[in-house]
């Protein structure tokens, strides 16, 4: 028997499983998201008063118009381009 037909036969005999590594693998995947769920860490230490406190003083808060700096843009009627290219360009 040849080589080519050892193989081919070693082949044909072997039981297929073709999503067997798939399934360890997502298998393992999900026992490592598991097990990172499980540990939280501590909450970080609140610097300053308690925000949940009723009695915490803050800042007052003002008032600013969103509108403030707004100047209206009207449609201006053309001016001519000669002078226009002109006031732009280089000065001689």
């Amino acid at each position: 028997m040849s080589v080519h037909q050892r193989a081919k036969a070693t082949v044909l005999e072997r039981p297929r499983r073709p999503f067997r590594r798939g399934a360890r693998a997502l298998a393992a995947l999900a026992l490592a998201a598991c097990a990172a769920g499980c540990w939280v860490p501590p909450p970080a230490p609140s610097v300053g008063r308690d925000p949940s406190d009723p009695s915490a003083r803050t800042r007052p808060v003002g008032y600013r118009s969103t509108t403030a700096g707004y100047q209206r843009q009207r449609p201006a009627e053309p001016a001519p381009w000669r002078e226009q290219n002109q006031s732009v360009g280089p000065q001689p």
